[in-house]
C-alpha cells in the first residue's frame, strides 16, 4: 500500500541525519533547498507507489476473473441478479449497481451447491421480511440470466422452493411462577415464548446452513421459564417427500425452514415442573 508523501519525507529526512556527510544540513527554513528536494523527491516516490498498488490491483482483477469460478462467486452472481434489467452484449455484469433495496433485486439469499455433473443453485426472496420462493416469471428471468454469465459446459439447476416444513415434538417443564399451563408468560408480555424462539432459531440459520439438533435444544432450555426441553424430537420434509427424523443435523432442501404451526399445537406440550 502506497505511503503517503509525509511519511515518505520524512523516511528521507531520516537517512539524510543518519549520513555523516548531509547531517549538517539542520535548517528548518520551508524555502531551504535541500528540504525542498526531499518534498520533490517523496512526491515522485508517492506517485511510483500509487502506480504499483494500481498495477497490482489490475494484475488481481484479471487473475480473479480469468480463473474456473467457486461456488462462492455463483451465489454472489446469483443475488446480483437484477428482474426486468438486460446485460449489457458480452458482459456478466450489469451496467449500473442498484441500492440493496432496490425491488429488482429479487434474490435475496443464494447458495451453490455441487452435485454429480452438474451445480445446484438454490435462491429465495423476501416479502414482508419473510422468505419464500421466487415467482415463476422470476424464476424464468433468473434461470435465462444464469445460462448467459455461467462458465461454457457447466450445467446449473436454479431452484426457488418454499421451506422445508420442521415439526418439533416435546414437552416442556416450565417453571409455574414464570409461564402458565399453555407455555405464555404470566406477566402477559409473551402469549408463545416457545414458538417464538423455534421461529427465531430457525431464522437465524444462514440459508442453506447446518441445523443442529443440539444447539436447537440448547435455544429451547434458554428460553426464560423453560426448566427441561424433555423428550425432543425433530423432523423436517420438503414437496412430497416423507418426512425424516433429523437424528444430528440437517440441511433444508430449499435451503431455509418454516415451523408447521398445526404439528406445534399437537405436538409440544406443557407440564408444570415440581422440583
Amino acid at each position: 500500500m502506497a505511503r503517503s508523501i509525509a511519511q515518505i519525507q520524512a523516511a528521507i529526512v531520516a537517512a539524510k541525519d543518519a549520513d555523516g556527510t548531509l547531517s549538517g544540513l539542520t535548517s528548518s527554513s520551508m524555502t531551504a533547498i535541500w528540504l525542498l528536494w526531499t518534498y520533490v523527491v517523496a512526491t515522485c516516490q508517492w506517485t511510483l507507489e500509487n502506480l504499483f498498488d494500481a498495477h497490482k490491483n489490475e494484475v488481481a482483477g484479471i487473475i480473479t476473473t480469468g480463473k474456473p469460478h467457486t461456488l462462492q462467486w455463483y451465489a454472489t452472481m446469483a443475488k446480483a441478479f437484477q428482474f426486468g434489467v438486460s446485460l449489457p452484449a458480452g458482459s456478466d455484469t450489469y451496467a449500473v449497481v442498484p441500492p440493496a433495496s432496490l425491488s429488482v433485486l429479487v434474490v435475496q439469499f443464494a447458495a451453490a451447491v455441487e452435485l454429480t455433473n452438474l451445480i445446484r443453485i438454490k435462491v429465495a426472496g423476501l416479502t414482508g421480511g419473510i422468505l419464500g420462493p421466487l415467482s415463476i416469471t422470476q424464476m424464468n428471468a433468473f434461470t435465462t440470466y444464469m445460462g448467459l454469465i455461467k462458465d461454457a459446459g457447466v450445467r446449473l439447476q436454479c431452484t426457488s422452493s418454499v421451506a422445508d416444513t420442521f415439526q418439533p415434538t416435546m414437552i416442556i417443564y416450565y417453571d409455574p411462577l414464570v409461564l402458565d399451563a399453555t407455555g405464555a408468560r404470566l406477566d402477559g408480555t409473551e402469549p408463545t415464548p416457545v414458538k417464538d424462539a423455534i421461529n427465531t432459531f430457525l431464522g437465524s440459520l444462514p440459508f442453506n446452513g447446518v441445523f443442529i439438533l443440539n444447539n436447537f435444544i440448547a435455544a429451547m432450555q434458554a428460553i426464560p421459564g423453560v426448566v427441561i426441553a424433555d423428550e425432543v424430537s425433530v423432523q423436517a420434509f420438503y414437496g412430497m417427500v416423507a418426512p425424516v427424523i433429523i437424528a444430528a443435523r440437517y440441511v433444508p432442501d430449499a435451503g431455509y425452514m418454516a415451523l408447521d404451526n398445526v404439528w406445534f399445537a399437537a405436538n409440544v406440550s406443557y407440564v408444570a415442573y415440581a422440583s
